[in-house]
């Protein structure tokens, strides 16, 4: 099946209220083209789960989150998000904060279809009094306290890979997956943008097949989207942009200049916007 589309087409399956999650981690390999179309939509009353990088930043200050869970949100060589440190201290979302490997077993939950998983992450720290849902479990057979994480399933996935076919199998080419296998495992429907579309053959050419983490069969539609994690990086494709990104912080702080910076980045093409893609 070709399951080709825009970012207009992907976006334009979600809804308002939706759980939402984005692939990538801090400030790297973010889908920031489909970001981008979520901020021109009208969905709102968003929940955002993430390892966040400016993906949440720009949908806080775009007024189209409820809430968010997290394990962080940073920018990695600037160490956090001036929008989500300023929804979250102004008190406009809400928030639910784990510790990261916290996150990815909620997410490993929901993607085999368990209630929860046990950890040991979180016992003896504010992860427990900080979120006074979470339950512990004693393991049956040796009779130990362990947390129960609970799943936590996506209504829809968003992540940007290095490469895909038509059919939505979706390859990275840099050091790290993330935990993008995951979002797309724990969600409804996965979207994948990706930097380039290329035949079957071509993924296995230069690459070794266990580059090839997320499978047809997870994935609802994939995006070519030439720079479409810009401003955020997608070795070994670009790095990020880390002029781009300071302008971005440093229009936080004030109105008329982010509006300004949003007007500007919102209109950049994907195809051209890294300035790194040859």
């Amino acid at each position: 099946m070709d399951k080709t589309m825009t970012e207009a087409e992907v976006v334009g399956r979600l809804r308002s209220g939706m759980t939402i999650g984005i692939g990538g981690w801090g400030s790297r390999r973010k889908p920031m083209s489909l970001v981008k179309e979520i901020v021109r939509s009208d969905l709102e009353e968003l929940t955002i789960v993430s390892y966040g990088g400016p993906d949440v930043g720009i949908l806080c200050a775009a007024g189209k989150v409820k809430k968010v869970v997290f394990g962080f949100v940073s920018l990695d060589s600037i160490p956090l998000d001036p929008h989500f440190r300023a929804a979250r201290q102004n008190g406009t979302i809400e928030v639910e904060e784990y510790d990261e490997g916290m996150l990815q077993w909620g997410l490993q939950a929901a993607g085999i279809r368990l209630p929860y998983l046990p950890t040991r992450a979180g016992l003896g720290s504010d992860v427990m009094r900080v979120n006074p849902h979470l339950q512990t479990v004693v393991d049956p057979y040796e009779g130990e306290t362990l947390v129960a994480m609970p799943a936590i399933p996506l209504d829809a996935a968003l992540v940007h890979m290095n490469r895909a076919d038509i059919h939505g199998n979706a390859q990275y080419l840099g050091p790290d997956l993330y935990f993008d296998d995951l979002f797309c495992l724990a969600a409804e429907n996965a979207y994948v943008s990706v930097e380039r579309i290329v035949a079957t053959a071509e993924l296995t050419a230069d690459a070794h097949p266990a580059t090839i983490r997320i499978p047809r069969l997870l994935v609802s539609g994939v995006v070519e989207a030439p720079g479409g994690a810009h401003f955020t990086s997608c070795v070994p494709d670009y790095d990020r942009d880390e002029q781009l990104q300071r302008e971005y912080v440093a229009a936080a702080k004030d109105p008329e200049q982010w509006q300004g910076f949003l007007d500007r980045y919102l209109a950049q093409p994907a195809a051209t916007a890294s300035g790194a893609l040859s």
